[in-house]
């Protein structure tokens, strides 16, 4: 069904929620019944006749109704990550710590974003809350106009599958897995995922989808978690060191890759580093200290990876 692709290009051109959901209980003889959902709301009904190739739908109403969101949300002013007075605090006993204190940032709609701070300034802490793997004690974390922070454990998990790709510094690939397997793995939980060769194709691995990972080098490894991450087509690529434990020409051709990700797919990417030499790199550089954001710098016009050395 053509139309489900097409669905997937507004979504990532205007960044606008598109959902399709087939209710089982809905049941009409001959014909399999969709609800179209548009930032979660029933615009509606489509309709595939059993034996037809084809969906019975107003495709202009459809593209009018994300064309209408979408200008709502640009008149809105709203950034598309807005991280407002987070306070993230651990309680052991009488002692209280707290990971982050009253931190606030903002990224636009596919930015490449550098968190920028030395060990223990909090970054890892605001990714984790950003990428619904912890929760906030205080303050609200706002994603594409919905605010996170309030969201249940079933919601976060639902959050977590759809719309977040991970990019960790130690791979985590399933050893007994190829490739190709550990891309499919992560693509079959998503209802909208891309296709796990293409994607393993957009990053050089075309010649190593039938290898397992310890046939694999470090960088391709690497590379094999990250297409893991795209295939899920996220809306938030969230790296935490992913250069960590490669050496120095390898760890360049990866951030060479994550920004050409950024670049083509138009997906906002996160960038967790101690390397201050990798800030030109960012369209926004956040600066951590102590829990806080002490800084946030905006580049007009970044620096590619081939250039930057360190």
């Amino acid at each position: 069904m053509d139309i489900f692709r097409k669905f997937r290009v507004l979504k990532s051109v205007f960044g606008v929620s598109i959902k399709i959901e087939h209710p089982e209980n809905f049941i009409v003889p001959d014909c399999i019944f969709y609800f179209l959902l548009i930032e979660e709301r029933l615009c509606c009904t489509l309709y595939y006749k059993v034996g037809e190739k084809y969906l019975y739908t107003d495709g202009y109403m459809i593209l009018y109704l994300v064309l209408d969101i979408h200008k709502r949300k640009a008149e809105a002013g709203m950034a598309y990550i807005e991280f407002n007075h987070v306070t993230k605090e651990y309680i052991t006993g009488e002692t209280s710590i707290k990971a982050l204190n009253d931190a606030s940032f903002t990224v636009e709609e596919g930015e490449l974003a550098v968190i920028l701070g030395s060990s223990g300034a909090g970054k890892t802490t605001a990714l984790n809350i950003l990428g619904g793997m912890d929760v906030p004690t205080t303050g609200e974390i706002i994603v594409d106009g919905k605010d996170i922070a309030k969201y249940n454990k079933k919601e976060l998990v639902g959050y977590r599958r759809t719309d977040i790709g991970f990019v960790f510094q130690f791979y985590n690939l399933v050893p007994n897995l190829t490739a190709l397997e550990n891309v499919e793995l992560a693509a079959q939980v998503c209802k909208n995922s891309l296709d796990a060769g293409e994607t393993l194709d957009k990053v050089g691995l075309s010649e190593r989808k039938a290898n397992f990972p310890a046939q694999l080098s470090g960088g391709e490894q690497q590379r094999v978690s990250i297409a893991r991450a795209i295939a899920k087509n996220p809306k938030l690529l969230l790296c935490d060191e992913p250069t960590g434990a490669l050496d120095y020409n390898t760890g360049k051709q990866i951030l060479q890759l994550l920004q050409d990700t950024c670049r083509k797919e138009k997906i906002t990417v996160l960038l967790i580093t101690h390397n201050s030499a990798l800030a030109p790199m960012a369209d926004r550089l956040i600066r951590f200290k102590s829990g806080k954001v002490t800084e946030i710098t905006c580049n007009e016009h970044p620096t590619p990876i081939a250039e930057i050395e360190w």
